[in-house]
């Protein structure tokens, strides 16, 4: 993505350039042009030999040195906003290149203000991030589908309940609620897999970006007796994401033990809202994993083999419908995760199938190719065997799907 961008960069600091000449003469519009110069008022200042004199010298070299300084710092600002690069350095600066600054006309929030949008729209032309209006944002939907075709396996509901449900919210162009998508099924079946996918291509920095949040239940909200500090907290940080990104993803690891204590924080930012008014959050996006379910799923892949039809026989609305009336029954209907289900503030439930020998023989490709490690098919036989699979009688599914498989390979270095 770095080299796409080059191209782009290098265009843009030509432009930026050529701008900041043009306004180095004639200051910012509404502004009285600035003074010809000390020089023009010291008439017979110089010395024969010395057509300027030092006088007019130092006060040319005072006064190209203001607009170098004032240059600077319109390209780290830009450089700023449009990149997001050095921005903490330059901050510290800006006091004092400010005070290099030899007319109030050229005070550089009044000039680089009122160029900053064109520069990076200009700029935005080069890429994707025009359709957003953020270069945080890239909502790459083709390929996210690319992705999860070649590299999440065995889980074609997934696949295309994912991919359908972000396109169609992302299309619209006022959605009168966040998208919330709720994963579900065992261990190791992909549903971080998916969700560090739907990160990577909805932003250019993926996981990392200021647009993007994971939490994870045990780990960020361990005590039942700090419930009223975790709400806070957790309010907190989502409006503070919607603040500054005007489509932010929410993930929520280890669903099933989300509190209900803080569904309070949670349910506002999912709840419809009218379209007429102003909701920043209706451009969010929830994404809850869960374990919860994963024996209703395998059970109705385990009577397909056993009827001799094909896992991609198996239909949504026939998953789904089963799946649903577990989570609503289940035994932790204390926690959040159950209400928002039972509150149908959940757009979709996601299934994730168990996974079979040959699903883990793919991963482990997989993990041999990032690695760039050689390979054979008795090597990835190996791998798979050393899997543990159930039910005890026909051994057809991973209990761990491929979660295990990226340390497996280690037994097969040279």
């Amino acid at each position: 993505m770095g080299q796409d961008r080059l191209p782009a960069r290098r265009g843009l600091g030509c432009c930026v350039l050529v701008l900041l000449l043009l306004l180095g003469g004639s200051g910012s519009p509404g502004t009285p042009p600035p003074p010809r110069g000390p020089w023009a008022e010291e008439q017979g200042a110089g010395t024969e030999g010395e057509p300027w004199g030092r006088a007019r010298y130092e006060a040319v070299k005072k006064h190209l040195g203001a607009v170098g300084a004032l240059s600077k710092q319109y390209w780290q600002y830009v450089a700023c906003k449009v990149w997001q690069e050095g921005c903490e350095e330059e901050e510290e600066k800006e006091q004092e290149e400010r005070e290099l600054m030899p007319f109030p006309g050229w005070g550089f929030p009044l000039v680089g203000q009122d160029y900053l949008e064109i520069l990076s729209a200009w700029y935005c032309s080069f890429g994707k991030c025009c359709e957003t209006g953020d270069c945080r944002i890239i909502n790459n939907i083709t390929g996210l589908e690319a992705d999860l075709s070649g590299q999440l396996h065995g889980q074609h509901l997934a696949k295309e309940a994912v991919v359908r449900a972000l396109q169609g919210f992302l299309q619209s162009p006022r959605p009168q609620k966040a998208l919330v998508l709720s994963f579900h099924g065992w261990s190791g079946t992909g549903k971080n897999f998916v969700a560090r996918l739907v990160a990577s291509h909805l932003y250019r920095d993926g996981l990392r970006s200021e647009c993007v949040r994971v939490f994870i239940s045990l780990l960020h909200f361990p005590h039942h007796n700090y419930m009223d500090s975790y709400k806070a907290q957790l309010q907190r940080q989502i409006s503070e994401t919607l603040r500054r990104c005007r489509q932010a993803l929410f993930i929520f690891d280890e669903a099933e033990k989300l509190h209900s204590g803080l569904l309070d924080a949670i349910r506002p930012f999912m709840a419809h809202h009218d379209s007429n008014g102003q909701a920043d959050h209706q451009r969010a996006i929830f994404l809850f994993l869960s374990n919860l379910g994963g024996n209703t799923i395998n059970e109705v892949a385990l009577d397909f083999w056993r009827a001799g039809r094909a896992r991609e026989e198996i239909s949504m609305e026939l998953l789904e419908q089963r799946l649903r009336l577990e989570l609503q029954e289940a035994a932790e209907n204390s926690h959040a995760h159950s209400h928002l289900l039972r509150e149908n503030l959940i757009d979709a439930v996601v299934p994730f199938l168990p996974l079979e020998f040959h699903h883990v023989k793919l991963c482990a490709r997989d993990a041999f190719l990032a690695r760039g490690l050689p390979f054979t098919e008795a090597t990835l036989d190996e791998v798979a065997q050393m899997m543990v699979f159930v039910p005890k009688e026909e051994k057809l599914f991973s209990a761990q799907g491929c979660k295990a498989v990226a340390q497996r390979i280690n037994y097969f270095l040279p």
